[in-house]
This record gives structure tokens, C-alpha cells and sequence, in this order.
């Protein structure tokens, strides 16, 4: 693209029409499923200590600030305090992201459902991409370890470091970016490379039950084998991850611990930490009522419905125009 193009937007009028559209489809649902609309904060003193996460950072006269990578933390703190279920469509921030399914600044829905565990929410996932695409194929649903069985010939569960790294051999994948001796960093590249990519090209597919060490903020919990698995689950579509939900963790012992744990691996990285919220955890003191939560990227959500090769087709003004 040359200077002289780069102020055109990259999504035609119609493309944004059916944005538009998507947006108040997407808002009807929940308005008929009794699903509050809410709104948070973009700028917090606050930010995610998760290290494959890089905020933005701002600076002011009330000293510094992160731009949000998800609006997760305020929805809970609503979610203490009573407000039931509760969705947003916000905008998100996160640094470094720029390619071809990502981009720095997008918009992300989220949603909580109180009393929902991750698998009756995937039922609501799907609910809404019916409602959005009424002519959907039946949703797929894989655990991660069959999905991997499947598409990359073993089995991620009971895998070590060095069976990871053999399978990356054979699999012909490019060199892992990161610390060699960190499992779950090769069973990302055989996904983001292998498995994802082969997943959901007939309709829709939901992986879960994930390693518990990728848990994040989910509960754990011990499957049918007797694994112990992370109680979340992510939805591909035409190979393209577009959601990440998880039956949501309230214990604030565990999740203090998992937060300092994500701290102390940034350091090693030789990553910043973050600053922690205070307030997050005093709701978690309070009371996170049993619930379930997804985010789900309306951009790409738009590229699979648009067909199209890029998130640049389907905003007006993604990072290279901006």
C-alpha cells in the first residue's frame, strides 16, 4: 500500500453496513436473553500480569496509566456487586499485536453468565453465532487432547518438553520464540501452526479442557481420565481463533497466587510487572458470584462472515492506517 493510499479505510461502505448490522445483531440477542449491557473504564492503574500480554501504557497528569487488554477485571468487579449477567463491546489494547488476524486496537465482546459452567456457555456461544448466521453448521465440540491426537499425532497431556520439541521436529515448525525449557510455549506453536489452523473449516469448533497450566482464570478440574484439565474452552472458525471462555475462577487465594506466578515468569523473561489490582481482589474478598465468561473478537467474527483475507478488510482503519 502507498503513502498516497494509506487514507483510504480499508473496509468498504458495505463492509461497514454489515458491521453495523453484526454489532446490533449482536445486541438484540442479549437484550432478548435479558443480558445487561455495561460499560468500564479503557485506562486503569492497573494490567494484566499475563506474559504473553503487553499493554499500552499512558501517561498523565494523574500519573501512569495501561490501556486495557480486556475489560475482564471491571466486568467481575459488576458481577460482585450484583449487576448479574452482564456483556460489553469494547475496544482493547494490546501491544505488539500486528499481522494478519491481529491488530493492536479491536473490538472485543464479553460476556458473564452467573450460574453458567464453560460447557453450557459454549451452548450460548453458539446460540449467538445461530442467531448471527442462521444457515451455521453444527458446532464441533474436541478436547484439546483429541484435537492435537487429531490433527498434530499425540498426545499433548502426558507430553514433556522434549516430546513436544520432537514433535515440532517432525511437524517442521520454525523455531520457538522463548524459552526452550517451557512446555506450554511448544504446544502454542504446534497449535498456532498445526492444530488451529486444520480446526472448524466445516463450521464452527470448541476445544477444551486445557492443560491446567493454561488455566489463566479458569477453575481446574479432573476430566474423565482422571487429568486434571483447565475448565475452558476456545472456538475456532475456518481456522481462525475468534473466542476464549472459561468457567470462571472465584477463589481469591488462588487467583493472588496465579497473578504473583504470572509476575515472577515475566521477570524471568525479562518482562515488567505489573502492577496488580487491589481492587479486583477485595471483590474476589467480597463474593464472585459462580459464573462463566467469554470474549469473543468481533473483527475476526467479521472476516470469517466477510470471506475475507484480512483483518485490514474488515476495519476502516487498521494499524498500517492510522
Amino acid at each position: 500500500m502507498s503513502d498516497r493510499e494509506s487514507w483510504r479505510p480499508g473496509a468498504g461502505i458495505a463492509t461497514l453496513r454489515r458491521r453495523a448490522a453484526l454489532l446490533a445483531g449482536i445486541r438484540a440477542f442479549f437484550a432478548a436473553r435479558g443480558v445487561l449491557e455495561v460499560e468500564t473504564p479503557v485506562l486503569s492503574r492497573h494490567a494484566s500480569t499475563e506474559p504473553h500480554l503487553t499493554s499500552f501504557r499512558a501517561a498523565g497528569a494523574g500519573g501512569q496509566r495501561f490501556l486495557h487488554t480486556s475489560p475482564e477485571l471491571f466486568m467481575k468487579r459488576l458481577l460482585a456487586a450484583g449487576s448479574g449477567p452482564i456483556y460489553q463491546l469494547a475496544r482493547v489494547f494490546r501491544a505488539g499485536e500486528v499481522g494478519r488476524w491481529h491488530n493492536p486496537e479491536y473490538t472485543l465482546l464479553e460476556w458473564y453468565r452467573p450460574g453458567l459452567d464453560e460447557h453450557a456457555l459454549m451452548d450460548e456461544v453458539e446460540a449467538l453465532l445461530r442467531r448471527l448466521v442462521p444457515a451455521l453448521a453444527p458446532a464441533e465440540r474436541l478436547s484439546y487432547r483429541d484435537a492435537f491426537a487429531r490433527h498434530a499425532g499425540f498426545d499433548p497431556m502426558r507430553a514433556d518438553v522434549a516430546a513436544c520439541r520432537r514433535a515440532a521436529a517432525r511437524l517442521q515448525l520454525p523455531p520457538l520464540a522463548g524459552p526452550a525449557h517451557d512446555r506450554d510455549l511448544w504446544l502454542d506453536l504446534i497449535v498456532s501452526h498445526v492444530v488451529g489452523p486444520a480446526l472448524g473449516r466445516d463450521g464452527p469448533c470448541f476445544v477444551h479442557d486445557y492443560p491446567a497450566s493454561q488455566a489463566s482464570l479458569a477453575r481446574l478440574r479432573t476430566d474423565a481420565a482422571g487429568t486434571v484439565v483447565a475448565a475452558r474452552f476456545e472456538l475456532y472458525w475456518q481456522g481462525i481463533e475468534l473466542a476464549n471462555g472459561f468457567h470462571e475462577l472465584t477463589d481469591l487465594q488462588e487467583q493472588r497466587r496465579r497473578m504473583l506466578a504470572e509476575n515472577a515468569d515475566r521477570q524471568v523473561r525479562g518482562l515488567p510487572v505489573m502492577p496488580i489490582d487491589p481492587h479486583f481482589l477485595a471483590a474476589l474478598a467480597h463474593g464472585l458470584p459462580a459464573c462463566a465468561g467469554v470474549a469473543l473478537g468481533v473483527d475476526r467474527l467479521l472476516l470469517c462472515l466477510e470471506g475475507a483475507e484480512s483483518l485490514d478488510a474488515v476495519m476502516a482503519f487498521a494499524d498500517g492506517r492510522v
